[in-house]
């Protein structure tokens, strides 16, 4: 007879969550372009990372595919790269991102969980320590606690309280880190990487920069500290293609010895089946003849969020972006609101608790430039009612 023990604190754990709001499932969604299709029903989609519109552009993927000529045609590599995953398309794209980021070296990484997770646990250890925003991702929170060095964690975006933090801790343990995404990805703010470089400079740390949702967009398509003069000034950036690049997979660019010391210790490059050649050769197509060829994509998005943020003006928005959240406090008030968007064709899912923190429940809209100015006033005229 099968026992049902085992399975009592899954159970309670999950029926839990639904009490409280916070239970998650996977929809059955089709993407079109700027909208999705959920239960037959078309909405505009503003819950997506595609913030130049690129994953939806069906012509430049013909585009795209014309032009890719492997030889061997392989839509699949199952190997990982240090055994025999790799060839000429993956040195292509890492050179071509050491050259615009003016680093040594780069390498590619199967998601920007797996660089964030690696770059932490192999780069430290329990003698060291990092100072983390306290809205960092919870992939560079677990690539820390895999290292075992301790977790610091300062107020968002509060410089003040990161350098007291470093005069109380810092003379106590060996490496230090200094952690910072650029652009948040819930509360669309961005951090000052120059106030950060000065604290690294001052107190002997490392500095890490998450550019994940910054990449593609910001300082001319390379990032948050491109367009702040501050890409020399950091240590190692990580960024992703599975946002504004609309491909697949991350990077991380940086000094060489950091670059050689990761191929050798970081178990999520070493252990993971490399990316498929045809993702790494679209990555780079795209940045190459789209990103940073010219800026039109990003000059829409940003016309596009400096007219929703007024058409917002009543709301009391944080942020500067295009991840625009209206913070709303309790998980059910989020989802029942987001339930009334999905009845009226905008697709915009509540963000809960752990995600943010609890009291925080909000709606995260997130721009694209396939979208129109129309679409961005009939969402204003929605939640301004």
């Amino acid at each position: 007879m099968k026992s049902k023990l085992h399975l009592s604190f899954y159970t309670e754990a999950i029926e839990n969550l639904k009490k409280n709001s916070s239970f998650r499932n996977i929809k059955d969604i089709i993407q079109n372009g700027k909208y999705i299709s959920l239960n037959g029903k078309k909405l505009l989609n503003f819950s997506s990372n595609d913030y130049l519109g690129i994953s939806s552009d069906v012509q430049l993927r013909k585009d795209f595919l014309e032009e890719y000529t492997l030889s061997d045609g392989k839509i699949s590599n199952p190997s990982a790269r240090l055994l025999c995953g790799t060839n000429f398309v993956y040195k292509e794209l890492e050179e071509f991102l050491a050259k615009i980021f003016n680093k040594d070296k780069a390498l590619i990484f199967n998601s920007g969980y797996h660089g964030n997770v690696g770059v932490y646990s192999s780069l430290l250890n329990s003698g060291d320590i990092v100072f983390i925003d306290k809205l960092n991702h919870a992939s560079i929170i677990d690539g820390i606690k895999l290292s075992g060095a301790k977790i610091i964690p300062y107020k968002h975006l509060d410089y003040d309280d990161l350098k007291l933090k470093l005069i109380r801790y810092r003379k106590k343990y060996n490496k230090a880190v200094i952690s910072s995404e650029t652009l948040f990805s819930m509360d669309g703010d961005i951090a000052d990487i120059n106030k950060l470089a000065d604290l690294k400079d001052e107190f002997d740390t490392l500095l890490f920069i998450d550019e994940a949702h910054s990449f593609g967009v910001y300082g001319g398509g390379i990032g948050a500290a491109k367009e702040q003069n501050a890409l020399h000034r950091a240590d190692l950036i990580l960024a992703t293609f599975g946002k504004a690049v609309g491909s697949y997979g991350a990077f991380v660019v940086g000094d060489e010895v950091l670059i050689d010391y990761l191929i050798n210790f970081a178990r999520s490059f070493i252990f993971s089946t490399t990316l498929p050649e045809i993702s790494v050769a679209f990555s780079c197509y795209v940045l190459k003849n789209v990103i940073l060829k010219d800026n039109a994509l990003q000059d829409k998005l940003f016309l596009l969020n400096n007219l929703l943020r007024e058409k917002l003006g009543r709301f009391d928005i944080v942020g500067e972006s295009y991840i625009v959240p209206l913070i709303l406090g309790e998980n059910e008030r989020a989802v029942n609101f987001s339930d009334k968007l999905i009845e009226n064709g905008f697709y915009i899912l509540p963000i809960r608790y752990p995600t943010v923190a609890k009291n925080t429940a909000r709606l995260r809209i997130s721009l694209n430039s396939g979208m129109d100015k129309e679409d961005i006033i009939s969402l204003a005229r929605f939640l301004e009612a």
